[in-house]
């Protein structure tokens, strides 16, 4: 049957020969909605990926011989080129591009990356290089790529699942060209490398719109960049699949639905509360209500999606912050308002005396658990009355990493040989009852707020790990990890 299956039209298409001899990779045809893929048992999950990213297709694969897949990708595209009466003897994956002087060191770090050729055709050797970085990155699901020199090599690391792995080593002047490019790409000053500078680019990268935020740091052993990966191609994550518990949710949806009040949602950087607050408004919102939100970035654009939601975005340059632009939306008749972050006492303030004046407002903060939001408002000097009368619920979350169901937690190359891929939510849901409202007003102590959370019900975060781990969904190690449960 493998044999005479047809090779897939849109794959020889638009997948490079090259690429497809290189991995032993061949397209042969669909079931189901899904690409189905010849591959040898040397065909790497990167290769894979990368392909059904490219193509933007579900993938399922099918092991053959290696000689007989080489066979087949070498009729499909002699067939393809006769086809469009082109010389089936001409190579078809020529790199165009000025080389630099180095060009034997870069070509085999281009190599070593996977690099996708339909997508860097044409362009010279150090741009092909960064475009496969952010190629096998997206299709590895990183969030960013981390370029760090050491004393004799620079270490590329993509960020998974909230982990760094070690995915490459570049040598000195080939990552200083890379470096230079990833200036190039934020209009930053290639010429400057003793200061920090940071930058915004939009590539376009497989077929994927990639919004990047970049930042280089001089460091004693050279520059170091890290890219953040913004994929505005990425579908928007439905409130039921987030991992919040029905209880929880059922509570949570309907605090979000009130007409007013402060709803806040806290954890450390990376923990999905941009997010949950997403999926909360996409659950919530209605065409009658008036929504608007003040991002720094906008991570996803709302209105994709059919929501007719105004987003702004914090531009410090033109003197856009959070509480500058929370009051310019102030004066847009809102409904609903999501500030990004509250990050200062003028942000507190405004976000809290909105809420009071008849706006539903949600926002996120950095503290370990929901009762510490209460403390912090207070630390940013926002008088407890106006907290305990404005604060409706507060949540708090992490991210854990899942088991992963292909190699069953035993480790592959897919998971980094870590046995857990994907990760779901851990969630702390403290609503604002009376007994809480009183004692925000008698300025008790987070651990009294916190034992009076607890009578009314709400859950820790290591319990919720716990119910995650007993069902098997993921590890004890992990659950501490993130929330440091003794």
């Amino acid at each position: 049957m493998t044999e005479l299956a047809t090779a897939d039209e849109l794959f020889v298409e638009r997948i490079g020969r090259d690429f497809a001899r290189r991995h032993l990779l061949l397209g042969v045809g669909r079931r189901e909605g899904q690409l189905q893929l010849l591959v040898s048992e040397r065909t790497k999950p990167t290769a894979i990926h990368n392909v059904g990213a490219f193509l933007e297709l579900p993938v399922m694969t099918e092991v053959a011989d290696a000689e007989l897949i080489a066979r087949r990708i070498d009729e499909a595209y002699a067939q393809h080129r006769r086809a469009r009466n082109l010389d089936p003897e001409q190579p078809v994956d020529a790199v165009a591009g000025d080389a630099p002087e180095n060009r034997d060191s870069v070509a085999h770090w281009l190599e070593q990356a996977d690099r996708d050729l339909l997508t860097t055709q044409g362009k010279g050797p150090i741009v092909q290089l960064v475009d496969a970085f952010l190629f096998e990155a997206l299709g590895r699901g990183a969030s960013d790529v981390h370029i760090q020199p050491l004393t004799d090599r620079t270490s590329v690391r993509y960020r998974v699942d909230g982990i760094l792995h070690d995915m490459h080593e570049l040598s000195t002047d080939v990552a200083a060209a890379a470096i230079s490019r990833i200036k190039v790409m934020g209009r930053m000053d290639i010429a400057q490398r003793r200061i920090p500078q940071d930058g915004r680019a939009s590539v376009t990268i497989g077929g994927r719109s990639i919004d990047l935020r970049l930042s280089t740091v001089p460091t004693s052993y050279g520059e170091r960049a890290v890219l953040r990966l913004l994929d505005s191609t990425h579908q928007l994550c439905e409130f039921d699949r987030i991992g919040m518990r029905d209880e929880v949710g059922s509570v949570f949806l309907e605090r979000a639905t009130r007409s007013n009040g402060i709803i806040l949602v806290t954890g450390p950087t990376g923990s999905g509360k941009t997010t949950t607050l997403y999926s909360t408004l996409k659950r919530t919102v209605s065409s009658r209500l008036n929504v608007m939100t003040i991002e720094d970035p906008i991570e996803y654009e709302l209105a994709t999606v059919g929501l007719a939601i105004s987003q702004m975005q914090v531009n410090a340059r033109k003197g856009i912050t959070f509480a500058t632009g929370l009051r310019h939306i102030l004066r847009q008749d809102p409904d609903v308002i999501m500030v990004g972050e509250i990050r200062d006492a003028e942000t507190a303030r405004v976000a809290i005396q909105s809420s009071l004046t008849g706006h539903l407002v949600f926002s996120t903060l950095h503290t370990n658990d929901a009762p510490s939001a209460v403390t912090r408002l207070v630390d940013l000097g926002v008088e407890p009355y106006l907290v305990s009368a404005s604060l409706s619920a507060v949540l708090a979350q992490r991210l854990v990493r899942t088991i992963h169901r292909s190699c069953k937690g035993l480790g592959c190359e897919e998971c980094f040989g870590t046995g857990l891929r994907g990760r779901t939510g851990l969630f702390e849901l403290m609503p604002i009852d009376e007994p809480i409202r009183q004692l925000i007003v008698d300025g008790a102590p987070v651990s009294a707020i916190r034992v009076a959370a607890r009578n009314g019900g709400m859950r820790l975060l290591g319990e919720e790990g716990q119910r995650l781990v007993e069902a098997g969904i993921t590890t004890p190690v992990e659950v501490h990890r993130v929330v440091q449960m003794v």
